[in-house]
């Protein structure tokens, strides 16, 4: 196990290409805007799919 560990981290330190901090920050904003507009068009779902059930129990009421 202890070996596995080691390997994991020489690996890391030498095979894993890693973003520069410019290309780290841009990639965070575009997470970030994804994550808002999907969390925007879940809860636009969310909201229209309330309606319809609140209206059709309030016909069968």
């Amino acid at each position: 196990m202890v070996n596995y560990i080691k390997e994991s981290f020489e690996e890391l330190k030498t095979n894993v290409t890693w973003p520069t901090w410019a290309e780290g920050q841009r990639l965070m904003v575009v997470v970030a805007v994804f994550s808002i507009l999907f969390s925007l068009a879940i809860w636009g779902i969310d909201s229209v799919f309330v309606e319809l059930i609140s209206l059709y129990f309030g016909f069968i009421n």
